[in-house]
């Protein structure tokens, strides 16, 4: 039986249609979950008045939101590594967006608040799901500006977010965010049946033999001659089957970078948590600025977001992620303490906006990136999505925080100051990070190839 190493014919391959197709799609995905997991922050006091509620009653909704978007990245994410990538991404995608189009009709703030807890159970595994089946068709020369051209998708979904509260609020009210985050999935099933294919590697680990794989192969390359009698291995090492298990992102030495990555993830997306939901209503309580302004500005200083995106993984394929990734956060907590100090009227005051921008989404994507390079693609899914539950978690705790500053009448300086102490940690557990063994073992193999 002759062996074809599906690992060493992915990373030959140019890139062509194939790859441009599962990035586009994927893409799409990525922007549709940007789109919705920060538009309810910038909507979010149109929200409460509609129901007649105060602006800390939306705690109760963020809240709901986060723990589904916990427990689907703990749940649901790891479906992937089962069922595989694109299966599950067409039912969460299918799923999602039916719940956001019932969120429309919802009667009560509580009513609002349980369906966003459902819809995030299936939002969370949309992102990892969807990086690990770009990194999985990617040549690994160009995996990490894929990964972080899809996150751009991420990024450019959270600024068109801001269009919903700047000028669809007004006329057509809270419901035409959701109208939309309901739509763009379901435009996505279709696409994802047609017109992408399930992951290479994904299948060859689960059956060398799958008789389908040699289908996908001559699709992506037409001049690979194929028996019919193929042992499809990953690598030079495969010799059988291999069934994910979720234990396996602790196994192999891989414990301590596992719980130092999630811990660096927790922190990080409190951070962006808190900054998603609140930001907007912070400003409008605690400097008086309306929400429809600070919306425009919001808008603009998110496309530094896929700047920052795009930046951080050029910088990854050429500089040691460990070292590069930490920047940022240090950046990000400076820039945190300077938007609270400088005025919104300031002409300074944009160019710094988008620089926490750029940070704040390079770091995470960064980290994002990252994790799809250290974990082998059985358990690609797996971990991408456990550190999204991980950080999760810590969406949790953000939104209590912001209810509990704007009830206790806390100042901008004061909420900011304390909250950029989160991303600095997050910079000093990613140097760690680069100490572990595994992440050495990475990057050994990296600079062997480079």
């Amino acid at each position: 039986m002759a062996r074809f190493d599906i690992e060493r014919f992915v990373d030959d391959q140019r890139i062509g249609p194939v790859q441009l197709t599962v990035l586009l799609v994927c893409g799409l995905v990525c922007f549709i979950d940007g789109f919705d997991i920060f538009m309810v922050g910038k909507i979010a006091p149109a929200i409460a008045e509609s129901y007649g509620q105060p602006p800390e009653a939306m705690t109760e909704l963020f809240v709901f939101q986060q723990v589904g978007l916990a427990i689907g990245a703990f749940t649901v994410s790891p479906l992937a590594d089962r069922f595989g990538r694109r299966f599950m991404l067409m039912a969460c995608c299918a799923i999602f967006g039916v719940i956001t189009l019932l969120s429309t009709q919802a009667e009560t703030l509580l009513h609002l608040s349980i369906l966003r807890g459902l819809a995030g159970i299936f939002m969370a595994a949309g992102l990892p799901m969807a990086l690990a089946l770009i990194s999985e068709t990617t040549p690994k020369r160009k995996r990490s500006t894929f990964v972080a051209l899809a996150l751009a998708g991420y990024s450019s979904g959270s600024a068109a977010s801001g269009a919903v509260a700047a000028w669809l609020l007004d006329s057509y009210g809270w419901q035409s965010g959701f109208w939309i985050g309901g739509l763009v999935p379901l435009l996505c099933v279709p696409l994802l049946m047609f017109v992408v294919p399930e992951s290479l590697k994904f299948r060859a680990e689960r059956n060398p033999k799958d008789p389908t794989l040699a289908a996908t192969i001559r699709r992506m390359d037409p001049r690979v001659s194929l028996s019919g009698d193929e042992f499809f291995a990953l690598g030079q090492e495969q010799d059988k089957a291999q069934k994910a298990k979720l234990s396996d992102v602790f196994t192999n030495g891989r414990g301590l970078m596992t719980m130092i990555i999630w811990s660096a993830c927790l922190l990080s997306m409190t951070s962006i948590a808190l900054m998603a939901a609140w930001l907007p209503t912070f400003f409008q309580e605690m400097a008086n600025i309306p929400i429809q302004r600070f919306a425009v500005s919001a808008m603009i200083a998110y496309l530094g977001g896929v700047t920052g995106t795009l930046t951080i993984g050029y910088l990854m394929d050429k500089f040691d992620a460990t070292k590069m990734i930490p920047i940022f956060y240090i950046g990000l907590a400076c820039t945190m303490i300077a938007i609270s100090l400088i005025p919104f009227e300031s002409a300074i005051f944009m160019p710094v906006l988008i620089l926490w921008s750029f940070l704040q989404t390079g770091g995470q994507a960064g980290l994002n990136t990252f994790i799809t390079q250290i974990y082998p693609p059985r358990m690609r899914s797996t971990a991408l999505g456990w550190a999204g539950g991980a950080g999760r978690v810590g969406g949790v705790l953000a939104p209590i925080y912001g209810g509990i500053a704007i009830g206790n009448n806390f100042t901008l300086q004061l909420t900011l100051g304390l909250a950029a102490i989160v991303p600095f940690v997050v910079a000093v557990l990613v140097f760690l990070l680069g100490r572990t063994q595994q992440v050495k073992d990475y990057q050994g193999a990296k600079a062997a190839l480079a």
